[in-house]
């Protein structure tokens, strides 16, 4: 009896013991659930400000702050002439597949004086290689004025970085006559919105909207603007209120929304499962007023924020932004934009993904190459996602503190599933697709590690079949894609379909 005891009690372990290869984390993707179809895609900054200074800040009483008045939106690029160095940032662009860029200059770019338009000047030719970009890959443009910028138009004791133009006449018919000239002049296609000032009061912080001893509001500026739009006949969606830094959704505060087409905000606090909500509810509302949006510009300044900290730019950086990202799409949003692609370094911290300026000499480089951490870590995701994609059903049994997941499916009907495994140990997952027949999916990961080895290319790593459930070995703090893309390293990255 008791031997058969001990044979019984051997057989229930053994029934009930775990299999060492079988995972705990599962992964249930089911193509035939889409949440969301977005409006945009994926991308980063691209400034066309070439500088600011002097300041001159002793003439006026409202002063900008003389520490990155303009942040690290002027100076990131070459000289326009450089045609062979712009070819290599226009190829980092290509690979990365930036789809949705917004592109920065100041009223001042195109129009230094009254009615004197400088469609020649050094940031307006700077403007047309990333529109050039922009046109021949089919992306997206998110067309931004940073700063009015204009001593003509300031007003009085007001430095003209940070000033509401005076006259909103003459401000709209600048803005306009801008728009006519790329898009009926020039002939770009690729403007889809067009937003008139960064980070105006109205959020959490705001700088960019200074009236001085005088005042006024800038409902009326998007009131007149709009007004010109229509007059001229312009299409571009007017974007607002490009408030930052998380604004929580307060639609009391939301009356000027009748002059926009697109709606967007700004983050850098990170995006954790408070910001999501609140972002779900500014998507929510947006789409139910049949516009669009975005959060055009995401980052985490936790991780550390100065000319000489590199944080920005480590792979650490980019697992916290894989995290924005996934919980930005999950939460509705039509598209993204990270600050930023160029960038000097030098000014308000190291944000940039490729380097494109030597900040020991002041100079700029003529071999453009990527920040490993950051380029890779952006890239793995950019490159797989088209623009026009949708969000698909994607369901962890893990907390999002250990793994994140979000599968996205493009026009074309090609799958993508980004994991991020934010755990210092290595995990394996157990991947099931539903309604996804007949396609083999291929594996990219990244890591500090991996990106880091010398002669890295961002190559699939293995290739499934068609049988479920597929087992992904996940290195520790990674982000891991699984695609029916086949891309190899010196691919473009996917734009558009």
């Amino acid at each position: 009896m008791n031997r058969l005891f001990i044979v019984l009690t051997i057989l229930i372990m053994l029934t009930h013991c775990k299999d060492p290869n079988q995972p705990d984390i599962k992964i249930d993707v089911d193509t035939s659930k889409i949440l969301h179809t977005m409006k945009g895609g994926m991308g980063a900054s691209w400034h066309a400000i070439t500088d600011v200074l002097p300041l001159n800040n002793d003439k006026y009483k409202y002063k900008v702050r003389e520490i990155a008045p303009l942040g690290s939106a002027y100076g990131g690029n070459p000289p326009s002439s450089d045609t062979l160095a712009w070819n290599q940032i226009k190829n980092h662009a290509a690979w990365l597949g930036l789809n949705f860029i917004r592109v920065e200059i100041t009223h001042r770019s195109y129009e230094p004086e009254k009615n004197n338009f400088a469609w020649e000047s050094e940031e307006m030719r700077s403007l047309y290689h990333i529109l050039d970009y922009c046109e021949k890959n089919g992306a997206d443009v998110f067309l931004q004025q940073m700063s009015n910028f204009n001593e003509w138009n300031a007003y009085p004791g007001v430095h003209p970085l940070i000033s509401a133009p005076k006259n909103l006449d003459d401000y709209a018919n600048g803005i306009a006559t801008l728009i006519e000239h790329l898009t009926k002049t020039k002939g770009y296609t690729c403007i889809k919105y067009f937003c008139m000032t960064n980070e105006p009061p109205g959020g959490p912080w705001g700088y960019w909207w200074e009236y001085g001893d005088s005042e006024g509001s800038i409902n009326d500026a998007w009131k007149r603007l709009k007004e010109e739009f229509d007059a001229r006949e312009i299409k571009i969606p007017i974007s607002g209120p490009d408030w930052t830094s998380m604004p929580p959704f307060e639609v009391e505060k939301l009356d000027m929304v009748k002059y926009f087409g697109a709606i967007d905000i700004h983050s850098y606090d990170g995006v954790d499962k408070k910001g999501e909500a609140n972002l779900k509810k500014w998507a929510d509302w947006a789409h139910s007023q049949n516009k669009p949006f975005f959060l055009t510009e995401y980052g985490n300044m936790s991780l550390g924020w100065g000319t000489d900290d590199p944080n920005q730019k480590s792979f650490e950086a980019a697992v916290s932004n894989a995290n924005d990202v996934i919980r930005i799409f999950r939460a509705g949003a039509d598209g993204v934009n990270r600050w930023s692609f160029t960038n000097r370094g030098d000014l308000d911290g190291q944000w940039q993904l490729i380097k494109t300026f030597d900040r020991d000499t002041k100079t700029y480089l003529k071999v453009i190459e990527p920040e490993n951490e950051a380029y890779y870590g952006f890239g793995i995701i950019s490159r797989f996602l088209s623009k026009e994609s949708s969000i698909i059903e994607c369901k962890v049994n893990q907390p999002d503190s250990v793994i994140m997941s979000l599968a996205v499916m493009s026009p074309s009907k090609q799958l993508s599933v980004f994991i991020l495994n934010k755990s210092d140990e290595e995990k394996i997952v157990s991947l099931n697709i539903s309604n996804f027949p007949g396609k083999e999916l291929n594996v990219y990961q990244t890591s500090k590690e991996i990106v880091n080895k010398p002669g890295f290319e961002l190559n699939a790593e293995h290739v499934f079949g068609s049988s479920n459930p597929k087992q992904v070995l996940l290195p520790p703090n990674s982000i891991t894609t699984v695609t029916s893309y086949a891309l190899k390293n010196k691919d473009k990255g996917i734009t558009y379909e």
